[in-house]
């Protein structure tokens, strides 16, 4: 195998593939990602068994076409390291992978391609499409909630929920739970669901913008695979049954705060610090048009902040991790937030404020 090829060309698909590579294996195949080079170009292939990244590559010049596994650390580490602009010559012999660059030789160890391991791929369920920018609004209004080692493995994911005319993106990890919505026309008549792996959904977060560019989905039974650009994504489903999410959506808070959100933000961040550092938890007091930020912590240090809210009605004081509130008022975008409560012991439920939103929040209370 030898070719050429840009710095520039290689170094997100090795930044895109490495996310997903394991530096320690069993296996050692899986520390490397897998060259093929021929005719139609280049395709660099990363996996851990779980979640497989293929990137599709043009080639300016081959002139032996072959395949090869490398170590993916140390390549996108090499390449990163290379002045911009420079030309890469790869070729390989007597096993190992050599690398040209002006001035720069690098000689790295290999495994034979025939070794590395593919996904499975499952019987095709349904595909539809949508663009990046979609994905990643669905994403990144959600992921965050996303429960990441938890007993309940079911809740180290985000389900995906294709129900008619719609696709809603849900992650809980049983203490505040985000979702997210979007109008989709598919062909399913009915509602699926498909929970992707904690770690899958950090590979697509890295993989897709804002941009226009479309997305292909295929939903298997076992599997979810994804193609955008010259990238295909593909990962193994979670084999169990999320939670009923709507039963815990609260919808009968009869006490509704709006203010603004990055203020909020703000008032909140300062009192965090000093709250207790295990627990994290925030007082919030309301009355008529104000809303009294208080924590303390062990050391019997305390903070209190004040801010303006539209409010009017019967005074009262919850409590709440201070942490989820921040990661809900992260992700918003509007500027005002409407927070709608019932009691002490009853969740939030957090939205932006006006036009009917497409993402909703709960975040359940904490007693202090």
């Amino acid at each position: 195998m030898k070719f050429s090829i840009s710095r520039e060309a290689l170094l997100r698909p090795l930044q895109l593939l490495n996310g997903v590579v394991e530096r320690r294996q069993t296996l050692p195949v899986l520390s490397n990602v897998l060259v093929v080079a021929d005719q139609q170009g280049l395709s660099l292939t990363g996996t851990d068994l779980e979640v497989e990244i293929v990137s599709h590559l043009a080639l300016e010049q081959i002139e032996t076409a072959g395949a090869i596994t490398v170590p993916a650390r140390k390549l996108f580490d090499i390449c990163k390291s290379l002045p911009d602009q420079s030309q890469i010559e790869f070729s390989v012999q007597d096993q190992k992978v050599h690398i040209r660059a002006g001035r720069s030789r690098f000689s790295l160890a290999t495994l034979p391609a025939a070794e590395f391991p593919k996904v499975e791929e499952s019987q095709q369920d349904l595909s539809f499409s949508l663009t990046q920018g979609q994905f990643k609004r669905l994403l990144d209004r959600t992921a965050f909630a996303m429960a990441q080692q938890d007993v309940r493995y079911y809740l180290n994911g985000m389900l995906l929920e294709l129900s008619p005319g719609l696709l809603r993106s849900v992650a809980t990890d049983g203490h505040r739970l985000a979702t997210c919505s979007l109008p989709l026309a598919h062909e399913s008549a009915s509602t699926i669901r498909a929970i992707v792996p904690h770690k899958g959904i950090v590979g697509l977060g890295r993989l897709f913008d804002d941009s226009d560019t479309p997305v292909q989905v295929v939903l298997g039974s076992n599997h979810i695979r994804i193609k955008t650009g010259d990238y295909i994504f593909t990962s193994k489903l979670v084999d169990g049954k999320f939670p009923e999410y709507e039963r815990v959506i609260p919808r009968n808070g009869n006490k509704v705060i709006v203010t603004n959100r990055l203020q909020l933000r703000e008032v909140l961040h300062r009192a965090s610090i000093l709250s207790n550092e295990k627990y994290r938890g925030v007082r919030l007091t309301l009355s008529d048009g104000n809303l009294q930020v208080t924590a303390n912590n062990p050391e019997q240090e305390e903070a209190e902040e004040n801010i303006s809210i539209e409010y009017q009605g019967a005074a009262l004081e919850i409590g709440f991790n201070v942490t989820y509130m921040i990661d809900v008022l992260d992700v918003l975008s509007n500027e005002q937030v409407q927070l709608t409560v019932s009691d002490p012991n009853s969740s939030a439920l957090v939205e932006e404020f006006g036009e009917k939103g497409d993402s909703l929040y709960v975040v359940m209370p904490m007693r202090l």
